[in-house]
């Protein structure tokens, strides 16, 4: 009977508590080192989207240079005469285009 008790309890498979808790450590790391990077990789597109609405605007910004003129446009006339279409974040956005010696600069 004996025997038959320790062939069963030798059969046992699983993992002991110490096992599971190293597991679990290791993902805990994992995890903090895993965040700051997706954070970081979010922070990058969302600049990146930013920066090529900025060029969306200066683009319309020039179409409109060329049939109007002044020196000076902003967003809402952009949209409003049809350079740019509202929708998306460029209907967010508030900010003036300014033409000086040929250099388009948007400023919010």
């Amino acid at each position: 009977m004996r025997n038959q008790i320790k062939k069963m309890i030798k059969k046992e498979n699983g993992f002991t508590l110490v096992e599971l808790l190293a597991v679990l450590v290791i993902l805990g790391i994992i995890v903090a080192i895993a965040i700051p990077a997706v954070g970081d990789i979010i922070d990058n597109a969302r600049d990146n989207a930013s920066d090529a609405e900025q060029e969306l605007v200066i683009d319309a910004a020039r179409l409109y240079f060329i049939e109007n003129d002044g020196n000076e446009v902003d967003v809402a006339t952009l949209i409003s005469d049809g350079y740019l279409e509202e929708r998306g974040e460029v209907s967010d956005l508030t900010g003036t285009v300014t033409v000086t010696d040929g250099e388009y600069t948007y400023t919010e």
